[in-house]
Order: C-alpha cells, then sequence, then structure tokens
C-alpha cells in the first residue's frame, strides 16, 4: 500500500465524517443560536433552556437525516472491505 493509497483513505474517511456529522452540528447551532436571540430579547437566562430544545431538535435531525448517514457510512464501509480485498490479491 503506497502513501498516495494512504491518503486517499484517510480523505475519504474525514469527507465522510464531515458530511455524517454536519446536519446534527448544523441544527444544533441554528437552535442555539435561536434560543440565544430569544433570552437576550426576553432577558430570561435559564441554562436547561438551551439544552432540552437542542436536544429534541438533533434528535429529529438524526430522524430526518439518519437514513442519509447510513447510506454514507454503508458505502464507505463497503469501500474499504473492497480496497482490503484488493491489497490482500
Amino acid at each position: 500500500m503506497t502513501q498516495s493509497e494512504v491518503m486517499s483513505i484517510l480523505r475519504d474517511a474525514i469527507y465522510t465524517v464531515i458530511l455524517s456529522a454536519s446536519p446534527m452540528l448544523i441544527v444544533a447551532v441554528v437552535v442555539g443560536l435561536v434560543i440565544s436571540v430569544f433570552q437576550a430579547t426576553t432577558q430570561i437566562h435559564e441554562q436547561t433552556l438551551a439544552y432540552a430544545p437542542k436536544v429534541v431538535a438533533i434528535l429529529l435531525s438524526l430522524l430526518v437525516f439518519g437514513s442519509m448517514i447510513m447510506n454514507r457510512l454503508m458505502s464507505f464501509t463497503v469501500n474499504m472491505l473492497n480496497s482490503v480485498n484488493t491489497i490482500i490479491r
């Protein structure tokens, strides 16, 4: 296995992680921003007010984007197993 093959596998792995985690991260940031604006305008500074909506939003985004994430992870796994098969031969 050459260095370029290893770098290609690492690049694909990082790309897969970023694409798999980004839907939940984007939803968490948007919900956090909305909650922060709401807290600033109403001057309610309750810590638990920020966590509960984020958890619910992240779980909902997992339900919505879960199939896309699973397909991407399965595709990456199949590609890795196929590359192992070519390395052994």
